[in-house]
């Protein structure tokens, strides 16, 4: 059972950038799966970008060549580099692990069983 802990969230003006940082718990962590998701006030959770095992990404539409997804296995650590930042992305972010899942589920909820508490980002 891999534990999962974000930071980094916080606020900042619209053209700005943040880092977020998911840290993992899991030794095996290399081999997972991993996620970041995000929801906003009265909306439904959104895959914002994924990463399989062999290092294949994916990126929702809404955030391609303004966020990249990243991660460090000697660290165990999945990062989030934020740039441009528009008020549209604004939400409590979280990220996701799962051992194994298909590459074109990255960007899918349901699939991962293993969240974290999630960080906030405010962009005005």
């Amino acid at each position: 059972h891999v534990q999962l802990v974000e930071s980094g969230g916080g606020s900042v003006q619209a053209g700005g950038s943040l880092k977020l940082s998911c840290a993992a718990s899991d030794y095996t962590y290399s081999t997972y799966c991993l996620g970041w998701f995000r929801q906003a006030p009265g909306k439904e959770l959104e895959g914002v970008a994924g990463v399989d095992s062999a290092g294949r990404k994916r990126y929702a539409d809404s955030v391609k060549g303004r966020f990249t997804i990243s991660k460090d296995n000697a660290k165990s650590t999945l990062y989030l580099q934020m740039n441009r930042l528009e008020p549209e992305d604004t939400a409590m972010y979280y990220c996701a692990a799962e051992p194994r899942i298909a590459w074109w589920t990255l960007l899918r909820d349901n699939e991962y069983r293993y969240w974290g508490q999630g960080t906030q980002v405010t962009v005005s």
